[in-house]
């Protein structure tokens, strides 16, 4: 399983969320591609980066500091937040961004996806936030009336390889990962589940491991200096 360290940008800085609730937001640094660095020198190998700015209102805000940070660091960069039409996916895949990840817009906007999928194809994956077992969108605002399984085998069907499945509910929270969803996702055939939230330490990652998915990605237990990234690979088995 690979471990995909975090890092989310507000107004050029890495925070951290609770619930996704913006009025809920700690800062960590002012330099994001600085904790790239790190996470990469300790042996990451991947990085998750979300423009929140962009997946609460769809602007560009943080682009630049993204870019940089996706264009220096020698990690397997996937990006979220605001990627709402293909002149914007272009631009971050042309900035050194190996992976775009589509959330809103993948709800809003089937014939958007579908072009994106069929024009990229593994560049592109799906984020899908889950609130109450529900897809969320618009930086986690909006409640939808599709359950998060459904979805994602949806997308699957679409031609989606990979989904990061997000539990709102264990975001920022610290208290472990939903592994009953995970384990559900997990038999969708042809589907990499990526999941997050949660996480908290090398237990909850050597159990998210034994559902079967094929990546976790780890935030606030960082930053908390709950886990580190050495422990969380040796968790995961990455590497084996």
């Amino acid at each position: 399983m690979i471990i995909i360290p975090a890092i989310d940008i507000r107004s050029g800085s890495v925070v951290r969320l609770t619930k996704g609730d913006y009025e809920q937001m700690e800062v960590y640094s002012a330099d994001p591609l600085s904790v790239a660095l790190d996470f990469q020198a300790r042996g990451a190998t991947h990085l998750h980066m979300v423009d929140l700015d962009g997946a609460k209102d769809g602007t560009l805000a943080n682009f630049e500091v993204i870019a940089k940070t996706a264009g220096t660091a020698s990690l397997f960069t996937e990006v979220g937040g605001g990627i709402r039409d293909i002149a914007r996916l272009e631009k971050y895949l042309s900035a050194g961004v190996d992976r775009a990840i589509l959330g809103t817009a993948a709800v809003n906007d089937s014939v958007f996806l579908e072009e994106a999928v069929k024009k990229f194809g593994d560049k592109v994956a799906v984020g899908v936030d889950a609130k109450d077992g529900y897809v969320a969108i618009s930086g986690w605002l909006e409640t939808t009336a599709e359950p998060g399984y459904d979805f994602c085998a949806r997308m699957r069907d679409l031609g989606v390889k990979t989904v990061i499945y997000t539990d709102i509910s264990r975001d920022g929270m610290l208290q472990g990962p939903n592994l009953e969803i995970y384990g559900q996702l997990s038999g969708i055939t042809g589907l990499d589940i990526v999941a997050s939230g949660g996480v908290s330490c090398a237990a909850d990652v050597a159990a998210l491991r034994q559902t079967g998915i094929a990546a976790a990605i780890i935030g606030k237990a960082l930053y908390k200096g709950l886990l580190t990234i050495e422990e969380a690979l040796a968790a995961a088995g990455e590497g084996i």
